[in-house]
């Protein structure tokens, strides 16, 4: 059962980053007809650019709300990410095979565990997070088993499942490649000028274009048969 305003509209939680993924998912709760709540991080990472692009698209969109909300992840280290030490130096060992030190410890399982509180306090039973298992990094909080273990705790751990509500963790990107992504996010309104990507910007915000960030971004556009919009001139 989805819960539903007075409206008979039901209201749902994106997470965005400002990030080509996170925009497209919010471009799609927004065509499935969401009333969406926007929510954003200001963790400690070291792309602050991102939160600027996060305000834009909430703008663009017209959300319902958008929160950006402090946390001090940078605090408990172990991500290059919120570090300062160049993240091509790569300062600290991946911890596991073939996940890249720019992994932040448990960072989506934090993330949606917020927009659960956020979810049950406002009356929404629908959550949207723009994670895929194609085309990236091998971080482990993006594979669907994660996702689909999220949604089981959920509905443990929230007021609303003793009523027969269930809450649901969306992650249409989640087979989904970049040249697809990009695909859809075009079809839905997506300006990916004003996305933001990299980990690693200069002071003016311009991409690096050398972390695995960008180079997948790169890649998907080239995949899709178009330049990126953030490396013209």
């Amino acid at each position: 059962m989805t819960k539903q305003t007075k409206n008979n509209v039901r209201k749902a939680v994106v997470l965005l980053s400002g990030g080509m993924d996170s925009t497209t998912v919010l471009a799609q709760a927004i065509s499935m007809g969401f009333e969406v709540h926007a929510l954003t991080f200001d963790y400690g990472q070291r792309h602050k650019t991102e939160l600027l692009a996060a305000q834009n698209q909430a703008n663009a969109f017209a959300v319902a709300s958008h929160r950006t909300l402090a946390l001090n992840l940078a605090s408990f280290g172990g991500s290059a990410l919120t570090g300062t030490v160049p993240i091509a130096e790569t300062p600290c060992p991946a911890p596991a095979p073939n996940v890249p030190a720019t992994y932040v410890p448990a960072r989506n399982a934090v993330f949606l565990s917020l927009a659960l509180s956020l979810a049950e306090a406002i009356g929404a039973r629908d959550i949207f997070i723009g994670v895929s298992s194609v085309d990236y990094s091998g971080y482990p909080d993006c594979r669907p088993a994660f996702v689909h273990a999220f949604e089981e705790m959920a509905n443990q751990a929230t007021c609303a499942s003793p009523t027969g509500e269930r809450f649901r963790i969306h992650a249409p990107l989640q087979h989904l490649s970049k040249a697809a992504t990009i695909q859809l996010g075009l079809s839905l309104g997506v300006d990916f000028q004003q996305t933001h990507t990299c980990y690693e910007p200069d002071g003016a915000g311009k991409p690096c274009g050398a972390c695995d960030a960008c180079v997948l971004r790169q890649k998907g556009f080239a995949a899709a048969g178009m330049a990126d919009p953030l490396l013209g001139d």
